[in-house]
């Protein structure tokens, strides 16, 4: 297997990149192409020990940086190290690609470069989201802030695909997020997705509130990325101040200390649960091929985690049960359809 890793995407690249491909390497018995200027990935490659032949460089001189407006960017710097991951991602030079740059620009490229699967509108960011039971996925969490029942509909079909492929999850719970359980709760986009997901084979559990979210109510939570960028990003500054708030505490006097000694491997396995750089990155789902987003912020250890789920991704060919499920509900739609005319 061979992973394309943009090695400029990301606040700490490319040192961070550059370690967290060696370390994959290893950890995962993969191949990895870096693009990149080539003379910087180098200078890194140089402070690391690994495979020979494992880590190759695909020159790209130009960066994509996260000011810059992403479908601008995507068509005129086509020697930057993202489109240049991207181009070799469509041309077959690899199995997948992952990036820690500009979102709306991986979002862009991976429309316009490794293009739509057929019969999806728009493509999702899907992440992690740790829960008392687990974890669960958000999607679409954050690629479109504008979007149609039927965009949230393939969503819930690729969130659940995502979830029963790699997580291993058996008929996956498919809940909507929205201002309150009942049906004709929420806005015009959710009482219209709502009707949509009743009629599909999805097990879908009906609408969720944003306080189910943390106890896993459903294993798949949809919703537009307006409202899923919002609830992710609120989730990781909660779970920071929290531990925050812990620490305060723990640190306050010597009783405090001694009892802060005393649940240590609980507060480390507690903290481990909810911290992003154990899951890695967000696939963005109804591309073509594989493609995952790490958070802009990725240490090395993010990162090489990040890898460990693209390479999940691509092991349990997500994208051929995405294809075939849409065929599906495509042919039982059009079954219904010929069943009420004739009727």
């Amino acid at each position: 297997m061979r992973i394309i890793v943009d090695g400029m995407g990301g606040d700490h690249a490319p040192i961070s990149t550059v370690k967290a491909s060696v370390e994959a390497v290893s950890k995962y018995g993969i191949n990895i192409t870096l693009t990149g200027p080539a003379e910087a990935l180098i200078k890194e490659l140089e402070k690391h020990v690994y495979p020979a032949g494992s880590i190759e460089i695909l020159n790209a001189p130009d960066i994509i940086t996260n000011d810059e407006d992403p479908a601008i960017a995507i068509r005129k710097k086509k020697n930057s190290s993202m489109v240049v991951g991207l181009k070799a991602l469509a041309d077959g030079e690899g199995d997948g690609f992952i990036s820690a740059g500009n979102t709306g620009a991986l979002l862009a490229g991976g429309l316009f470069i490794v293009k739509r699967i057929e019969g999806i509108d728009r493509a999702a960011l899907t992440t992690l989201y740790p829960t008392l039971k687990g974890v669960s996925i958000l999607v679409d969490a954050g690629a479109n802030v504008d979007s149609k029942p039927e965009y949230l509909k393939q969503f819930a079909i690729m969130g659940s695909a995502y979830m029963e492929q790699v997580l291993m999850i058996t008929n996956p719970k498919v809940g909507l997020i929205n201002v309150g359980t009942e049906s004709a709760k929420g806005n015009q986009l959710t009482k219209e997705t709502y009707n949509l997901l009743q009629n599909t084979e999805l097990n879908f559990i009906g609408n969720i509130e944003g306080r189910d979210m943390p106890y896993g109510i459903a294993d798949v939570m949809v919703c537009d990325g307006f409202v899923g960028n919002i609830a992710l990003k609120l989730t990781e500054g909660m779970a920071s101040s929290i531990f925050q708030l812990l620490k305060d505490s723990f640190t306050a006097d010597t009783k405090s200390k001694l009892g802060a000694l005393l649940l240590r491997n609980q507060l480390k396995e507690m903290k481990k649960r909810l911290d992003y750089r154990e899951y890695g990155g967000a696939p963005l789902l109804g591309t073509k091929m594989p493609v995952v987003k790490a958070h802009g912020s990725s240490d090395w250890y993010a990162f090489m985690n990040g890898i460990g789920q693209l390479k999940k991704f691509i092991e349990n060919d997500v994208i051929t049960l995405i294809e075939n499920n849409i065929k599906k509900m495509e042919e039982n739609n059009a079954d219904r359809e010929n069943n009420q005319t004739n009727s």
